[in-house]
């Protein structure tokens, strides 16, 4: 059966136009390859688009330390809530809040007045007290006399030296009592316990304070030096004891949002004795002598703690690690520019080291970007920048 050519026109007319609107429909940044493969040319050409660009690492040996990660607290190192201990009228104020105040700095002054009336009281109290117990003690030394030539009764004899002994601690009392006013009106002058920076006043001059009032009259926090308070999971605990029995004062770092360029450097000063049931965790306290003051009471910062190091282990880059459905594996390029797909063990995190326990050596060559691109076997070509 003879075929109708005007058929055939028509079918080839239908392909091109096809083909027309295929190759229209390509995005503008398609490569000539791409419309190639569209149209037929070149398939069944296994590698036709060439070696496949990537980034690439050479696996080292190095000595990284040992590190706990953590957020932490910053806590003062001590934190002191001022009270009068005397009640009275608040006669001046001597610092400004936020101020940074050395210990034994005055704080208040309380109206002094009554407590000085009261001393001197107490002094001319402590005056008569003393004289009556000198006159009672003449009186028994002459009751014992005339007791011995038995003029007096031994009842009177007793009667005298009773007298005495009440007057003689009378004035000891007496004596204590100025003491006790004394020291109510050292109480009228409040001095800082503390070197530290004070907060909020919570009285002002001219008010009436009450002696050890509910509500502190202000709170002193020592920043210098200061505290960071963290947790970390039980499990790290062995570990820990371990460091510290070999170095009592674990090195501590901390770092602070926006600042992370600038660590502030410490030591572990604190191991709880108990692990929290709620939590399962355990709480340490870092020490920093803070002298530069950028640690403040309240702020979160990031810690890390140091164990120890370990010596020439096999490191890469952290993004050369690849996680599939077996595990962790890296594609490692041979010397014949081909990729193989190899299992790792990892190891910890140091920055952008990662560890690798078992299946690498130093030296090998591994894949750092590109990954996507790569299946084992393929040909690789190895770029400064992608």
């Amino acid at each position: 059966m003879m075929a109708n050519p005007g058929w055939k026109q028509a079918t080839r007319l239908t392909a091109c136009v096809v083909m027309s609107i295929a190759l229209a429909a390509l995005p503008s940044g398609c490569t000539k390859e791409s419309a190639r493969a569209l149209s037929g040319q070149g398939a069944g050409k296994k590698g036709a688009s060439g070696p496949q660009p990537v980034l690439a690492a050479v696996s080292e040996r190095k000595d990284i330390p040992i590190e706990i990660r953590a957020v932490g607290t910053v806590e003062a190192y001590s934190t002191v809530q001022v009270k009068a201990q005397v009640g009275g009228l608040l006669m001046r104020v001597h610092f400004k809040e936020g101020q940074h105040v050395p210990k034994g700095a005055p704080l208040f002054s309380i109206d002094p007045r009554p407590f000085q009336a009261a001393l001197h009281e107490r002094e001319a109290q402590a005056a008569s007290a003393k004289v009556e117990a000198s006159n009672a003690e003449v009186e028994l030394q002459r009751a014992a006399s005339i007791f011995k030539k038995n003029i007096i009764s031994r009842e009177e004899y007793d009667r005298a030296r009773t007298t005495a002994e009440s007057k003689a601690a009378a004035a000891v009392a007496a004596a204590a009592a100025i003491e006790n006013a004394r020291l109510l009106l050292e109480y009228c002058e409040i001095r800082s316990p503390i070197d530290g920076r004070t907060g909020n006043l919570e009285v002002h001059e001219g008010n009436v304070v009450k002696a050890n009032a509910d509500t502190p009259m202000v709170t002193i926090n020592q920043v210098e030096p200061i505290y960071v308070t963290f947790a970390v999971p039980e499990i790290q605990m062995p570990a820990i004891r371990r460091a510290m029995a070999q170095t009592p004062r674990l090195p501590v770092r901390v770092t602070i949002t926006g600042e992370e360029d600038e660590p502030v450097s410490g030591t572990l000063a604190f191991l709880d004795n108990a692990i929290s049931r709620e939590t399962g965790t355990i709480r340490l306290k870092a020490e920093f002598e803070n002298h530069e003051r950028r640690l403040w009471p309240g702020l979160f910062v990031n810690v890390t703690l140091t164990l120890g190091r370990r010596e020439n282990v096999v490191t890469i880059p952290s993004q050369a690690v690849q996680i599939g459905q077996d595990g962790s594996y890296v594609y490692v390029i041979r010397n014949d520019q081909t990729v193989e797909s190899r299992p790792v063990v990892t190891g910890p995190l140091v920055g952008n080291d990662m560890v690798v326990e078992q299946g690498l050596a130093a030296g090998e060559r591994v894949v750092t970007d590109g990954h996507l691109r790569l299946s084992p076997g393929a040909k690789v070509e190895i770029k400064k920048s992608l």
